[in-house]
């Protein structure tokens, strides 16, 4: 099943040209590849080395032809070896990689290292650039993000506790990490630490700074992966205990941690979003297969079913309302206007949306559904961990009620298109 897309006539042509240069890779390449790509990590303790070996000659072969289109690190400036695209474009291409799970990893753009990238790339100096990104992006280093903690609401990034002090010229971290991802793999975390501001004369003012910490930093101790949705995965729980590294090891300027991730975050919703649209294109394409190819009671196809035809209305509304919603997002924030309030509506609607396209999708196929022979399973359980990540759903309505009334306070209206 390939995916059937065409320019878009309101789409200038440079869009276009990556939309469809991208959809020719992952149409040809990907999906028609897609268990000898990635089949065999369901049960990777019984695949025979011949298999790997297979799957790893493939993804370089496709990653040869990425390059060699010019479509490789679409989050990179050209200087740091990427696409050098802009926001929109970027988001316009993440919607046709979503389509195939995987694909995006084919493309250079692996969580948590290509955000990491994109932060060391804005906030990292030039000997940060040569030792840490330059390998990240070359493949030979990997990395994880370390923010999250166990004891502390994520919905609050200020709580965060894990203090770092300045001793001499080295930072002394001390804290309780998990969801830390890639953790397993990494080479390098980027930490997430509060410290204290020495621009502040009171010397009491708690700041947030982001400081590159070597795995193997005597003190760093990864505990173990936290399982996700029953599995292991390479989400860990880490302590650091007296960790030290240098002090030019930090990320910006001191207090400017808080800036970074937002950096991150905001982009990576919307980027998030336009993943989950891709996926509930596929969804709804394999839906549709099922719809019009199974047989029951007689013969009768289920498209002929009203029950069935509901799912096929319900789901195309649901697609393009999220991928409206979150286009108008994107295109706030290519030109500049304030985004907050359509950062946080797409990033509640859109994943209760994959929810229920997706589910309608496991309704049709029965049993085959909830199987590892179909994306289905692994994209509902990706839609409903996006009601959790990066902020919970409830903390982003308490945050649109508040500026939509602020707005109405300041004499404004609920138009937040200009």
């Amino acid at each position: 099943m390939a995916m059937n897309i065409k320019p878009i006539p309101t789409l200038d042509s440079e869009v276009n040209d990556i939309r469809m240069a991208t959809a020719e890779i992952v149409n040809n390449d990907i999906v028609p590849n897609e268990k000898r790509l990635w089949g065999w990590l369901a049960d990777s303790a019984n695949a025979t080395n011949e298999v790997k070996a297979e799957a790893t000659e493939l993804r370089h072969e496709i990653q040869s032809k990425v390059k060699n289109a010019n479509l490789w690190a679409p989050h990179l400036p050209q200087e740091f070896g990427g696409m050098g695209i802009s926001f929109l474009q970027h988001a316009y291409m993440n919607e046709i990689l979503s389509y195939s799970p995987g694909a995006a990893s084919l493309f250079g753009v692996v969580a948590p290292n290509s955000g990491n990238q994109k932060i060391l790339a804005k906030y990292g100096t030039p000997e940060q650039h040569e030792q840490w990104l330059k390998p990240l992006t070359e493949g030979t280093m990997q990395s994880g993000f370390s923010m999250t903690e166990p004891d502390n609401p994520g919905s609050d990034p200020r709580s965060i506790k894990t203090q770092a002090v300045l001793d001499g010229d080295e930072w002394v971290i001390n804290g309780h990490k998990w969801f830390t991802s890639n953790g397993h793999a990494a080479d390098f975390f980027i930490v997430m630490c509060r410290t204290a501001d020495p621009n502040d004369p009171s010397g009491d003012k708690q700041t947030m700074t982001q400081i590159i910490v070597p795995k193997d930093s005597p003190g760093l101790k990864v505990v173990r992966g936290v399982p996700v949705w029953g599995k292991a995965s390479s989400h860990c729980e880490i302590i650091y205990d007296n960790v030290r590294v240098p002090k030019n090891n930090q990320l910006g300027r001191t207090g400017s941690g808080h800036q970074a991730a937002q950096d991150r975050l905001g982009a990576g919703r919307v980027y998030h979003c336009m993943n989950s649209i891709g996926s509930m294109w596929r969804a709804f394409d394999l839906m549709i297969e099922r719809l019009t190819t199974r047989e029951v009671h007689g013969g009768e196809k289920l498209e002929e079913k009203q029950f069935m035809q509901g799912f096929v209305a319900e789901s195309y509304m649901d697609i393009q309302s999220a991928r409206l919603m979150t286009i108008h997002c994107a295109e706030k924030m290519e030109t500049g206007v304030d985004p907050r309030t359509d950062i946080s509506a797409i990033k509640i609607f859109v994943p209760a949306a994959y929810s229920r396209v997706v589910d309608r999708a496991i309704q049709v196929w029965g049993a085959a559904g909830v199987s590892g022979d179909l994306p289905l399973a692994g994209m509902y359980q990706g839609a409903r961990t996006l009601r959790l990540a990066d902020g919970p759903d409830e903390v982003h309505k308490i945050l649109i009620a508040k500026l939509i009334l602020r707005r109405y306070h300041a004499g404004e209206t609920w138009d937040f298109g200009n």
